[in-house]
């Protein structure tokens, strides 16, 4: 008998997984729907027309139960872009603006596919139709569709649906069991607050130096004292903005602004947060030959709580099931809960990233084959085939457990609602400079952390010396930045 090969049997596996799907797609299809058609779907991301993954990720399922319809898939960024072939200084059009532009054009696309912080720009443009009255008369069920997605796509168009997304990504609050048993401290529990969450990690510091227990951190892995970037999530819920929409004038110097930086500063101060790194000295513990997962605050057993993905959770996991194999690695005892959040906007978290959010074109050449796979790819059968990967997670709860036996809270990781997004996404997308004006705010900040100086005369600087880079960009957005421009800009 000749050996299968294994590219074979993965085939027959996956047509074997993919069946029953075919047949509940076409389940109740009319007999004369054989009709071959075509289904254009547009994205400003980085796929283009024959993107394995995009069809292996979201399309392929669908066309083998539908294999009179084909799909074509048309990416509006620009070639140079996806090969990395720009030139330095050269301005390159903006993917969300061609999308816009192809959607009203002669042959529009039926789907369009977009990022969670690109969706209130298509619906406040018109360009996307409501989903909601196709919802009702196929009484297509979204009620076992997790809160983090249904929450965000309908804070995205104003309480309606225009669109769906199949997976999603999360973070959660993960905690070491044993420190807090050790510590006589409580384990935490969904919907704390940040600043119970604080008071938890005071309790919980222990020792000094390489061999100190910090109590919280925004990431389990070494920031090197990078906290501005992990406030973040912090500041997110509370629609904190460094500038105006238009992206001319900075937003910072503000009472709000002042209270969290005072507030990281104390919390600093008190240690709540992991030491900051002395640049001065090397980071050794990030490639200790003796402990392979130096690098992971968490779990190396230097941090007691920490936000952590989801997708961290296999590496954590398979940590734990291997520990004989990994020198130096005692197995975890962990659990996670909730982000914490603020009072004046509880249970929204800061770190949810949906994925294959699309809608249908308002101007849509093919609609009810655009309904029939969004539909298709947002529907429970979709959703238990897709719900074994260890990264992202099904929209569809039912089909959200932990993996390999495991036993952990997984709805900390989706009863969340996400933070509203920031309306300045153009800024960035069409400013290839404006990260810069982030990073002086950063440099002020550790000047805070360090004590050499308040929060307000910082962001009193911070205020100042972007106002003027921002100028600089109006002028001549693509001109390389002036090194010297904080500098010369007086002080406060």
């Amino acid at each position: 008998m000749k050996m299968i090969s294994r590219k074979m049997l993965a085939t027959t596996l996956t047509l074997a997984m993919v069946a029953p799907l075919a047949v509940a797609c076409t389940k109740g299809e009319k007999a004369d729907d054989k009709q071959e058609r075509v289904l254009r779907i547009a994205t400003p991301m980085m796929y283009g027309g024959e993107d394995q993954y995009f069809r292996q990720q979201f399309t392929e399922i669908f066309e083998f139960a539908n294999p009179n319809i084909k799909i074509e898939i048309v990416s509006t960024m620009d070639e140079r872009f996806r090969n990395g072939n720009i030139q330095p200084g050269e301005k390159m059009p903006d993917p969300m603006e061609k999308l816009k532009e192809i959607m009203q054009g002669d042959n529009p696309p039926d789907v369009v596919m977009v990022g969670y912080e690109q969706l209130p720009d298509i619906i406040e443009s018109n360009l996307l139709t409501q989903l909601d009255p196709r919802i009702t008369k196929d009484k297509f069920d979204t009620t076992g569709i997790v809160p983090a997605v249904m929450d965000g796509m309908k804070n995205a168009g104003g309480g309606k649906l225009y669109a769906l997304a199949p997976t999603f990504n999360s973070s959660a609050l993960i905690y070491n069991k044993k420190m807090f048993t050790d510590a006589g401290v409580d384990f935490p529990k969904d919907g704390m607050t940040w600043d119970e969450t604080f008071d938890l990690s005071k309790r919980l510091v222990k020792g000094e130096g390489e061999s100190r227990i910090n109590g919280f951190s925004f990431n389990t892995q070494s920031q090197g004292g990078d906290l501005f970037y992990g406030l973040q999530m912090y500041t997110a819920p509370l629609q904190l903005k460094m500038f105006d929409d238009a992206g001319e004038k900075m937003t910072v110097d503000t009472d709000q602004w002042e209270k969290v930086w005072t507030k990281m500063a104390q919390m600093q101060k008190e240690k709540v947060f992991p030491e900051m790194m002395d640049p001065s000295k090397p980071m050794n513990r990030q490639y200790d030959q003796n402990n392979p997962f130096a690098y992971d605050d968490f779990m190396s057993g230097r941090l007691a709580m920490g936000i952590i993905n989801y997708g961290q959770i296999q590496q954590l996991t398979n940590a734990n099931k291997n520990a004989a194999n990994f020198k130096g690695y005692t197995p975890i005892e962990w659990d996670v809960v909730t982000i914490p959040s603020h009072p004046e906007a509880k249970g929204v978290g800061g770190a949810i990233y949906m994925d294959g959010i699309m809608g249908i074109n308002a101007k849509a050449q093919n609609p009810d084959d655009a309904w029939k796979f969004i539909k298709f790819i947002n529907g429970e059968d979709w959703a238990k085939l897709k719900s074994h990967s260890s990264y992202n997670l099904v929209a569809r709860s039912k089909y959200l457990k932990p993996k390999d036996g495991l036993e952990f809270h997984m709805e900390a990781f989706y009863n969340v609602t996400p933070a509203p997004m920031d309306n300045n996404t153009k800024i960035y997308r069409t400013n290839p400079n404006i990260y810069q004006v982030q990073e002086i705010g950063r440099t002020q900040f550790m000047s805070v952390l360090q004590g050499k100086t308040t929060a307000r005369e910082a962001l009193k600087q911070w205020q100042t010396q972007g106002d003027a880079m921002l100028k600089q960009m109006k002028e001549n957005p693509n001109a390389p930045m002036n090194p010297m421009i904080q500098q010369a800009v007086p002080a406060g």
